[in-house]
């Protein structure tokens, strides 16, 4: 039987921002550290905002970054600069390649999880830098 908090965890996840880790079963590589769950979730995380960037949907995308990134900015929101950005980025048939790219690969992608950290293994940054999720908010969320 599950731990009520646990349940509390997820609920709380899935209100706020979302989350619905995959089957935490099948979600352990054999390079993965962490939980099968934290695995999953940080999984979901990123196939979440991948999905949100490949629908052009700068308010989904925001909704897996963590909070320093998601700030209004100048007079505009997270969603608004997102949406800017998208709209660029999506026009260049080579960049919505490496985004399906990275969408197959996140899968099987190695996840290492050290505390409240954790990293995403990609061949290229999900955002800037290195694939990093803070455990945040009561769930996992990509930082720059």
């Amino acid at each position: 039987m599950r731990k009520p908090h646990r349940l509390l965890v997820r609920a709380a996840c899935v209100l706020a921002a979302g989350c619905v880790p995959a089957q935490a079963s099948n979600a352990v590589g054999a390079s993965s550290h962490g939980s099968a769950e934290q695995i999953a979730w940080v999984r979901s995380a990123a196939s979440r905002f991948v999905a949100a960037e490949l629908a052009h949907n700068g308010e989904a995308a925001c909704a897996v970054l963590s909070a320093p990134l998601r700030a209004t900015i100048h007079g505009r929101t997270c969603a608004q600069r997102w949406d800017s950005k998208l709209t660029t980025m999506l026009r260049d048939p080579s960049r919505r390649r490496a985004l399906r790219a990275q969408a197959r690969a996140i899968p099987s992608a190695t996840v290492v999880i050290h505390g409240h950290l954790a990293r995403l293994e990609l061949s290229t940054p999900l955002i800037s830098g290195r694939n990093r999720f803070l455990w945040t908010e009561m769930c996992w969320m990509l930082e720059g």
